[in-house]
């Protein structure tokens, strides 16, 4: 055996796939130089002998390593059982089924062992709707506009937004990711690469009472952008205010979520308090990775010192996600309370920043010096590397899932169902050794089966429905592994396409969700207007001049598709409000269980949130919707909109 043999079966072993499949169906090699590089980013890889949690399937077969022996039970709901587990070759045995799902505690070989046995499938939109159609919105949350915001969107505005959703119809707000960022740093900004995913964005804490009278404030207000390097530290200045001016009640709350909070949220709030100190200190310490040695174990006596000695700071950074949570909190319930079945559906994005906090809380169960991303396609020949980490498969599993569980729970606490960023994460995701090119990457496989049950699990504790962005090119039979889980996918208007043809929406999946667009894709309106190539022209991302023919094109087969579903009628109309009509009547008539239609597409905007690929040369994570939000979905055109998405559904 040569010396790439060699490499490529280590690889295979580490759960590396060594070979790929691109968007044109061609079979590639990974080169030897880049699996070395994949496989010494992973370390130890040696499977867990005794993992501390096994999952299992309710009413199915049990088989995990041991020798044929005694076995105890206790069952979560408290009754026990006993048996002996049969000898199933290879160094394992098989335990019966067991017909409770649940987080069950087994003694066997001389150990203890969380038995996590989930039910077939995720709580449903039919679940939830009683068997009934349902519609809802998404919105970018710093987007709403209120008075008294300062310039951000907040939970306050969120609550005011549903309410006003729920008063016509609408049984869902599904909202962008809301995962805690860098205080520290405010020019940090974007929802899809945060500093962890277990706790909250504290910019989204209502601090109306700390912002009174402030003279910046209602100019940020007004602004059509998020100022984000103004806004933020406005923000954070005032809840440190409220901070300092809590009263007793509101002290003896906070003792209460800080005392549930447990060691994570002491953790983030330490992490926070050092990088706010180390990033001020010397701007080169932006990564903790950077600071001084002693400070890089979270449990180590340097930093138990540091938060002796900070502890104000470390309890306002705590405080900080207290006055988050209660907002998120009310939001939801306001939604629950106004009649929503579903109620907020919340987003995990599908990495941390490699700087941030999950990274520095978890080191043993993420990635170190490998980033995320997508292998070269048609759009990105030299592939895509996103710049953020995520778990390890193999420390995932030795911790017992404990981070994936802390992220799925944070992301249901508050919300009737979560919507899970390229989900195809749950199965493989294309890993990017540190200082390598995009395309020198591969494929990283992770425990698709033990994380799917876990998200069932969660999915009907808290009786939360689970949509997967399921877009793109995935491997085979996972859309199936997710359709036999009630994991929802996807199912875009522009991509609901076969040859030139839109595919009719009665013919869309029944049990995925149906969308006009997404936040990385053009509105309705601006796809109408070709708002997009005049942006993709303006920042010479290789605009085809046959572009322009190709949409006069695909308009005229779409105002077809439009006639043929009964949503509009008459000839082909150049505005783009008249598209937007049409496209919510459209997916209203979809055959899947629940449409969401983004609040642009409600208010036939032409921008976008969000043109993958650019950075500082659009405004990114930055847009604001015109009006305020309590009175926004009441503008005539809006109500008719949504009267007739509604009536469709």
């Amino acid at each position: 055996m040569n010396d790439d043999e060699a490499i490529r079966q280590q690889a295979e072993a580490c759960g590396i796939e060594t070979r790929w499949r691109d968007v044109t169906g061609q079979q590639r090699e990974v080169a030897p130089e880049v699996l070395r590089a994949v496989i010494a980013a992973l370390g130890d890889t040696t499977p867990a002998r005794h993992p501390p949690v096994v999952t299992a399937d309710v009413g199915a077969p049990i088989r995990l390593r041991g020798q044929p022996g005694r076995w105890q039970l206790v069952l979560e709901g408290g009754s026990t059982a006993e048996g002996w587990a049969d000898d199933a070759g290879d160094g394992h045995v098989l335990l019966p089924p067991i017909h409770e799902d649940g987080y069950h505690r087994l003694s066997f070989d001389g150990r203890d062992i969380v038995l996590a046995v989930a039910p077939q499938r995720c709580w449903t939109v039919l679940d939830a709707t009683d068997g009934r159609r349902a519609w809802g919105l998404t919105v970018q949350l710093y987007s709403l506009r209120r008075a008294g915001d300062g310039g951000i969107g907040d939970f306050t505005g969120l609550r005011k937004l549903v309410e006003a959703a729920a008063a016509v119809g609408g049984a869902a707000v599904a909202i962008s990711p809301v995962h805690a960022q860098f205080t520290g740093d405010v020019a940090r900004f974007s929802p899809y690469a945060p500093s962890s995913r277990g706790m909250l964005n504290v910019l989204h804490a209502d601090a109306e009472r700390g912002l009174l009278d402030h003279d910046d404030a209602a100019g940020l207000a007004a602004g059509d952008l998020v100022d984000w390097p103004r806004a933020a530290p406005l923000r954070i200045a005032a809840l440190s205010r409220m901070f300092a001016a809590m009263d007793d009640d509101e002290r003896a709350a906070f003792a209460r979520f800080r005392a549930a909070g447990g060691e994570p949220l002491e953790r983030h709030a330490r992490f926070e308090a050092l990088h706010v100190a180390q990033f001020a200190a010397d701007p080169a310490r932006w990564n903790w990775r950077d600071w001084p040695a002693a400070y890089h174990d979270p449990a180590g006596p340097a930093v138990a010192a540091f938060a002796a000695a900070h502890a104000d700071a470390v309890s306002l950074h705590a405080y900080l996600q207290f006055a988050a949570d209660r907002g998120l909190q009310a939001a939801h319930a306001a939604a629950r309370a106004a009649g929503m079945p579903i109620g907020l559906i919340t987003d995990i994005a599908v990495g941390t920043d490699p700087g941030g906090s999950d990274a520095w809380c978890r080191p043993t169960e993420m990635l170190r010096g490998l980033t995320i991303g997508a292998p070269p396609d048609l759009f990105n020949p030299a592939g895509q590397n996103w710049g953020v980490t995520t778990f390890s498969p193999h420390g995932l599993v030795a911790g017992g899932f404990a981070a994936f569980l802390e992220m799925l729970r944070a992301a249901l606490r508050h919300a009737g169902g979560l919507r899970i960023d390229h989900v195809m994460g749950l199965a493989r995701l294309w890993v990017v050794p540190q200082g390598a090119g995009s395309g020198d990457g591969a494929y990283l496989r992770f425990p698709m089966h033990d994380m799917l049950r876990l998200v069932r699990m969660e999915s009907r504790r808290h009786r939360a429905i689970v949509l997967g962005e399921d877009l793109g090119t995935l491997p085979d039979g996972f859309r199936e592994q997710l359709q036999s889980s009630a994991v929802a996918g996807m199912r875009v208007l522009w991509f609901e396409r076969d040859g030139d043809r839109f595919i009719a929406p009665w013919h869309w999946s029944a049990d995925a969700v149906a969308m006009t667009s997404t936040h990385d894709l053009p509105t309705v309106a601006g796809w109408w207007t070709s708002r997009d190539i005049e942006w993709r022209e303006r920042l010479g991302h290789a605009a085809d001049p046959a572009d322009r023919t190709t949409r006069v094109r695909d308009r005229a087969l779409l105002w077809q598709a439009f006639q043929d579903s009964g949503s509009v009628s008459g000839a082909l109309s150049e505005s783009g409000e008249a598209a937007a009509d049409a496209a919510a009547a459209h997916v209203g008539t979809a055959a899947c269980s629940l449409a969401l239609l983004p609040i642009e597409d409600a208010l036939a905007l032409p921008e976008q949130p969000n043109v993958p690929g650019t950075i500082d040369e659009h405004p990114n994570w930055r847009r604001r919707l015109p009006g305020q939000v309590d009175g926004m979905l009441k503008a005539p055109a809006v109500a008719a909109r949504l009267q007739t998405l509604s009536k469709h559904r």
